[in-house]
């Protein structure tokens, strides 16, 4: 309100300290600071975009910097375990934000809050319907898992022209271009070395075999559907009786072909049955097939890498277990993903940060700080790094597709294997 100067007439000047309390009793108080938890509603402290804004921008490269001023804020969201959040937090966030001082990067952490960034991912989409703010950047997410957003086209194209280091990826690690690959896990296979011999370490699946029939009890592996280590076994040998070929496994609806040739694993798996440890019993998850190689219980397992390799550094697995992959073909793992919504409020900085996570000082950390796999090539990670783990190095990661693929395989499994085990208990 406009103030102007009276004179002689005190009625007016009273009338005028009035209206001015008026005026001042409705400028509304600020509003609370956003929770550190996403709400299911667009939060009340985001003041509304400018009209030039509500458009999503166009795909920048990664490299594009904002324009000068005060760092531009990615907001990153995951609902990984505590040490990968911890480690995006105070490792990754902070290295960025050193080499990309125009950036900060804020992490939210929706983990055990409803679906986590399967929720995120849907309030990205009704963002993109409503042209709105999505408040989301980059999400530890993989598209793969809601084909209907994919089709709908809310994820941004990540390929070498919008993330240039895509270029060091491993070989087929990559299902989808709506999602980049940046930190892998693989199944290997652990074993005592005390009681197994450097040169006696199966390095095919069919010399795995061979060695368990002829060490009965010295091996174990999980159930398929309670534990990955057990599931990628269970894969690895129907990728055997396959041809060791992948490809012909595709997400979506099994091929029937490829499932006629399932009766042949579950032979190849009920002949080491007796020889499992405990006369074939199989535990119920991974960290209880760690424990067993622990104590001392068994020689040889699968296991996943990162769990393994933490255990390892941590002292919960001695240093005399040793991890090594197979040569023929290596057992299959996976990958954790980001995505980018394209209706993202920073997409150059969204990309900026993707970028960063698959380069050498990103991928580095992957491997030194939470016991990761990279999922670029070795080769362009240090010589001294490549030489720690050149035992359980591979040039490709087979990705099992899941889906009705599990659905058939676990059915199988219990109802020709492990005979011994109902399904569910």
């Amino acid at each position: 309100m406009n103030r102007r100067s009276f004179t002689a007439i005190s009625l007016l000047a009273i009338l005028t300290l009035l209206l001015t309390a008026c005026s001042s009793a409705a400028t509304p108080t600020q509003a609370p600071a956003q929770p550190t938890q996403p709400p299911a509603a667009p939060a009340a402290t985001q003041p509304p975009a400018a009209p030039a804004n509500t458009q999503a921008p166009a795909a920048p490269a990664a490299t594009q910097a904002p324009a000068a001023g005060a760092p531009e804020t990615i907001n990153f969201v995951s609902d990984s375990d505590t040490n990968i959040t911890d480690w995006i937090s105070n490792k990754i966030a902070p290295a960025f934000e050193a080499k990309f001082p125009q950036y900060k990067v804020k992490v939210t952490i929706v983990r055990g809050i409803g679906n986590g960034d399967a929720d995120i991912a849907d309030r990205a989409y009704a963002a993109l319907q409503s042209n709105a703010d999505p408040q989301v950047d980059v999400i530890e997410f993989d598209a793969t898992t809601k084909p209907n957003l994919i089709q709908a086209g809310l994820w941004e194209t990540m390929d070498t022209s919008t993330v240039p280091n895509a270029k060091n990826l491993l070989k087929g690690i990559q299902t989808s271009t709506s999602s980049m690959p940046y930190r892998g896990s693989q199944v290997l296979l652990a074993y005592d070395s005390t009681k197994v011999k450097e040169s006696e370490v199966p390095h095919t699946f069919a010399d795995l075999i061979t060695w368990i029939k002829a060490h009965p009890g010295q091996f174990v592996y999980c159930r398929p559907d309670k534990g990955g280590s057990g599931g990628n076994f269970v894969d690895r040998a129907i990728y055997e009786v396959t041809g060791k070929d992948p490809s012909i496994f595709n997400a979506g609806t099994p091929d029937p072909k490829v499932v006629a040739q399932f009766p042949k694993a579950w032979d190849l798996l009920r002949s080491i049955h007796s020889a499992i440890y405990d006369n074939g019993a199989y535990p119920a998850g991974n960290t209880q097939v760690l424990t067993l190689l622990q104590n001392g219980s068994v020689s040889m397992a699968p296991a996943w890498s990162d769990q393994s390799l933490q255990a390892l550094a941590n002292g919960v697995l001695p240093d005399t277990i040793k991890l090594a992959q197979l040569t023929d073909l290596p057992f299959p793992g996976g990958a954790t993903m980001l995505s980018v919504p394209k209706n993202s409020r920073h997409l150059a900085g969204a990309l900026a940060f993707v970028n960063y996570m698959l380069s050498s000082e990103g991928q580095i950390s992957v491997v030194k700080d939470v016991g990761g796999f990279p999922a670029v090539d070795w080769s362009t990670l240090p010589a001294d790094l490549q030489q720690q783990y050149t035992s359980v190095i591979a040039k490709s990661v087979p990705v099992w597709p899941g889906g009705q693929w599990d659905a058939i395989r676990n059915k199988g499994w219990y109802d020709n294997v492990a005979t011994n085990i109902k399904q569910g208990s």
